[in-house]
């Protein structure tokens, strides 16, 4: 016997139709490629996105088509969010940081029929609108006044004209939820990067466990950064979570440095913000360097890549700036954990706090967890045991776009090395391509960046396998001085007494002027192998 409910979809269209009856006069403040602030609330994004669906389905834009962007966060980029997947496109957030060439590739892959972006990155549309296969149009978002003048481009629209010319009298249509809603290619560091392609059902579901307490904890009376790109994973859900619980969201735009973001965090009173370690790192050089504080922003959500616990202490002990840990992948539409305290965990110490903190945390509801052996057999969830990762859940991938399916027995192996404690707390220990195996022996190369990071002197360091006459492999590494320090390799090498086993002390140190990263802020470990995985070799 079923229950007697209404069926109606879970469609990505409702967040904006709540929040535009709910929180209408909520405010979204973006900083502009042109230079300015602009303030709008979600009544107006409402209105406008119903005028830029009308737009697009003028221009030839049907269910399923693939509606392109090479954007910031910013209102416009948002109004495309629900504009396109509401009215059953699927939005497909293109990354700018990319080489040219990935960004054809995956266009293609894509068959995107049109592509919005914006100013900044008209050099970028310039090398590919000549290349692209599928593209039919592309659109500046910027009004007439600033439009490019003897553009390349063919075909280029202007953003405010193209919603100029239709209404707001458009009513979002009703599908089947399963339906495609956007798309995201990863960034992987070999071969071409895969398309993971979500549905309303699954978006939707990954909004309602984001904003629980035990996950991103918004609400109404939150002021809401995402400093993680709208192009990276739809930034990591939040501009979804905000037209849920009806925060107040303000975009950066492609200001991104220390001193822009703290004067924006202090004009708007934001509460709560999220983005990668290496975005934190600049900004509390600034605020570090400048005698600044934090007067509203209480809670930062890190991800992407794992938070050093002395960047943990330093939001936590000096600017009274609680870090949330997360994890998640774009498989995972991303959300998988979020680490927030148990109850037990107040009464602890500050250092046994940190510990529990630098765990990726407890999977949020929706998510299933376990770790496997080598030969697929699960381990123990008793926090020492450590396997490869597998997850399973509603918003994760059973097939990429285009690409087959990477299931095992129904679960997708993450390619984490992990293990969970017995209160459920995963921490990753390594990526299974990145674990250093010496003389057998697993070490892991977070936990000896974690240490590194901890001393006053290092700016940046990451920890990679080089090769080992004796050993096969034995830990190296990489280090970026903060400037004016005089460092030594003996002086960090001995910062590690005690601290580790000592065998697991990495055998040498090289010291570089920078480290490389990816397109989404993660150290790209594969240049760092290429580069010195022959260095105790030819050391030796």
């Amino acid at each position: 016997m079923n229950g007697l409910m209404m069926d109606q979809p879970l469609l990505i269209s409702t967040l904006l139709t709540h929040a535009e009856r709910h929180h209408g006069n909520q405010e979204i403040v973006s900083r502009r490629v042109e230079g300015d602030v602009h303030r709008t609330t979600y009544r107006e994004l409402a209105q406008r996105a119903r005028r830029m669906a009308n737009a697009l389905a003028a221009r030839g834009i049907e269910k399923g088509d693939r509606v392109a962007t090479l954007a910031w966060n910013g209102y416009r980029h948002m109004e495309l969010y629900y504009a396109a997947s509401g009215s059953g496109a699927v939005l497909h957030t293109l990354n700018p940081r990319l080489h040219p060439d990935q960004v054809v590739w995956i266009a293609d892959h894509a068959e995107d029929e049109i592509l919005f972006f914006d100013l900044t990155f008209l050099p970028l549309i310039e090398a590919i609108a000549s290349r692209v296969k599928t593209i039919k149009a592309f659109v500046a978002m910027t009004d007439r006044a600033h439009m490019p003048a003897n553009s390349k481009v063919p075909n280029l629209l202007c953003y405010e004209e193209l919603m100029a010319d239709h209404s707001s009298d458009f009513r979002w249509p009703v599908f089947d939820e399963k339906a495609a809603s956007s798309l995201c290619y990863t960034s992987g560091t070999t071969g071409n990067p895969k398309g993971a392609l979500y549905s309303h059902r699954s978006t939707m579901l990954h909004t309602y466990a984001a904003a629980l307490p035990d996950g991103l904890n918004c609400s109404a009376s939150d002021v809401i950064l995402p400093v993680v790109p709208m192009f990276h994973v739809n930034a990591w859900g939040l501009p979804y979570v905000a037209c849920m619980v009806g925060a107040k969201l303000v975009f950066p735009g492609p200001w991104l440095d220390g001193k822009s973001l703290h004067d924006l965090f202090e004009a708007e009173g934001v509460t709560v913000s999220a983005g990668v370690p290496t975005v934190w790192q600049g900004l509390l050089t600034h605020v570090e360097s400048n005698g600044l504080e934090f007067s509203t922003m209480r809670r930062t959500i890190i991800g992407g890549s794992a938070c050093p616990p002395a960047m943990m202490r330093t939001f936590q002990d000096r600017y009274d700036v609680n870090v949330l840990h997360a994890w998640g992948m774009t498989e995972m539409s991303p959300l998988g954990t979020a680490c927030k305290l148990k109850p037990s965990h107040l009464k602890l110490g500050a250092d046994e706090r940190i510990a529990i903190q630098s765990k990726q945390g407890r999977a949020v509801f929706g998510v299933d967890m376990k770790i496997v052996d080598e030969n697929g057999a699960e381990l123990p969830h008793d926090g020492k045991a450590a396997g490869e990762l597998m997850v399973r859940g509603p918003w994760i991938i059973s097939e990429y776009f285009k690409g087959g399916s990477p299931l095992v027995n129904g679960w997708f192996p993450t390619g984490d090395v992990s293990t969970i404690d017995p209160e459920g707390f995963m921490q990753i220990t390594d990526r299974s391509k990145d674990v250093i195996k010496s003389g057998g022996e697993w070490i892991g190369s977070i936990d000896l960046e974690n240490i590194a990071m901890a001393h006053p002197g290092v700016a940046m360091a990451a920890c990679i396998a080089a090769r080992h006459a004796k050993w096969d492999e034995r830990p190296l590494l990489v280090v970026v001085k903060k400037q004016g320090t005089e460092l030594t390799r003996d002086e960090l090498l001995a910062f590690y007494d005690g601290k580790i086993a000592k065998w697991w002390t990495p055998d040498d140190v090289v010291f570089v002027d920078s480290i490389p990263l990816g397109a989404t802020g993660k150290v790209q470990k594969n240049i760092l192998r290429d580069a010195h995985q022959d260095h105790l070799l030819v050391a030796a």
